[in-house]
């Protein structure tokens, strides 16, 4: 058994039926799917208040081939509410899945819209949700996922925002970009692609420098658990010492068997990397959505659910088994509700649409992960060679791991956005794994770093609530008075410009 759980994503079981591998599982910013959301119905929809409208979006933005000029529907939501003609347009740039999950879980832009008068947006990305422009043959073959990436999806916001902006006959509106995780990547990419349609962006939680040697490799896993120690060092112990428990166990001629009555699984398991993807998945992403309310993000958690778990952990007698406490533990994340009777933790379903970052993370979106012995996880190396071959087996393509970089930047961003950007906040909370890779420093007097010492990932797009800490209420303060402050100047450049 290597140390880490044999695969890439295991939010996406891409590499799941790869041989053991020394390299560690890559959560993707922002809500990844995982076995836990096997539950969720695909038909559910969350109730939102926006209407739904389709684009005629072209294919190919880039070439003039004939098949470049292709049409598909590009699903995006609106609400009109409290817009009037010429008044603000906020637009959420879409991420990996169905466009309603982000719009049910982004009460922030609805929140502020009364305030700024502002028509509400938000775009599917392509090859997620409704949005597939080969139908259900879209993710047959390279041929067809070539036209999904980063740069494809931001002239699509680019074409769809132009449009919308005329047929509204509201050309002098100014737009403004929202994104939380890779939503907010391209939201900071959309600002520096595209400054003339919108004039500024709130990237919230976006790990831009999460490529090449920018950030240190060990740096997510390391903040996971230092979630976890700062939150009770004796549970951070036995997490850690889990790993090794579970590797023993496993060994043994029934180990499966007790395994799978330990962990409750609906089915009998057929590999210890099961076991481990579920615990992994749970620890980590409960680190990513510590919100300081109960919330329902990527499930039913209570407030500050990192804590909560380490209450459970600690709260088990001394000669408990670690493997005992740790699927306690994180059955908090996958049952709160105490609704499940088992747990599915092999061959989920794909409840919100996410599987399309298969194929990004094979091509552009390379971000090596590694694990330090100050982890509570295993340590383990990345290995480019190995992470190739498993792309190359599996879709056969090849990855370009300093494509991001090339294209939108990175190193030495501080030098490098001070002359030639502007209008850009960041947003980090220090909670959240993601933050390490996100620009944590002012860079001018206009992009500016907001960051939270207890926020979680993209924690200030969530609905304000009566229980909301002060700290948090503040963030948002600051985010809206930011935002204000480029509409008010907007105003009038527009009428001097105008003029002459």
């Amino acid at each position: 058994m290597a140390p880490c759980a044999s695969l890439l994503l295991p939010l996406f079981a891409i590499l799941a039926t790869l041989p053991i591998i020394q390299s560690v599982p890559t959560f993707f910013p922002g809500p990844s799917y995982d076995q836990s959301l096997a539950k969720i119905p695909k038909a559910s929809k969350p109730k939102i208040p926006y209407k739904t409208h389709y684009f005629p979006q072209v294919l190919d933005h880039f070439t003039f081939q004939p098949k470049s000029s292709k049409i598909f529907y590009q699903k995006y939501l609106v609400n009109s509410h409290y817009w009037h003609r010429g008044a603000p347009i906020f637009v959420y740039t879409g991420n990996e899945g169905d466009i309603e999950w982000f719009a049910a879980n982004t009460g922030f832009l609805l929140d502020i819209a009364p305030k700024f008068r502002a028509l509400l947006v938000f775009i599917e990305h392509r090859f997620y949700g409704e949005s597939m422009p080969f139908g259900n043959k879209s993710y047959k073959s390279a041929e067809t996922l070539g036209y999904l990436n980063s740069q494809q999806a931001l002239a699509d916001f680019a074409l769809l925002i132009r449009s919308l902006k005329h047929n509204l006959s509201s050309e002098a509106s100014p737009v403004v970009v929202f994104g939380g995780s890779y939503g907010g990547m391209l939201a900071a990419w959309f600002r520096m692609k595209y400054p003339h349609i919108a004039i500024g962006a709130l990237a919230s939680s976006a790990p831009i420098l999460q490529f090449d040697d920018i950030t240190p490799w060990s740096s997510f896993y390391d903040a996971v658990s230092q979630d976890f120690k700062e939150a009770s060092l004796n549970c951070y112990e036995v997490i850690k010492g889990s790993w090794a428990e579970l590797e023993a166990l496993s060994a043994q001629k029934e180990g499966l068997a007790e395994l799978s009555r330990t962990f409750r699984a609906c089915q009998d398991l057929h590999s210890l990397d099961s076991v481990w993807e579920w615990l992994w998945s749970a620890f980590v992403y409960t680190a990513m959505v510590n919100y300081p309310t109960e919330a329902n993000f990527m499930m039913p958690l209570p407030a500050y659910p990192v804590q909560a778990m380490c209450k459970i952990i600690d709260g088990f007698p001394s000669g408990a088994s670690k493997i005992t406490r740790v699927f306690a533990a994180a059955s908090l994340y996958y049952n709160y509700s105490r609704a499940e009777k088992c747990f599915k933790l092999e061959h989920g379903p794909d409840a919100h649409g996410l599987h399309g970052w298969n194929w990004q993370a094979c091509t552009e979106m390379v971000m090596p992960m590694t694990c330090s012995e100050e982890s509570m996880f295993p340590t383990s190396s990345f290995s480019y060679k190995e992470f190739a071959e498993d792309c190359m087996k599996t879709f056969g393509v090849k990855p370009r791991p300093h494509w991001i970089t090339t294209e939108f930047g990175g190193k030495r961003i501080d030098l490098v956005l001070k002359r030639s950007g502007g209008n850009i906040i960041f947003s980090n909370g220090m909670q959240d794994p993601w933050s390490r890779g996100g620009v944590l420093k002012n860079i001018s007097s206009s992009i500016i770093a907001l960051v939270t010492e207890k926020g979680a990932h993209h924690v200030d797009f969530r609905s304000a609530t009566k229980d909301d800490p002060e700290w948090l209420k503040e963030l948002r303060r600051q985010e809206v008075e930011i935002i204000q402050g480029w509409i008010d100047q907007y105003y009038p450049d527009l009428k001097r410009t105008n003029k002459e």
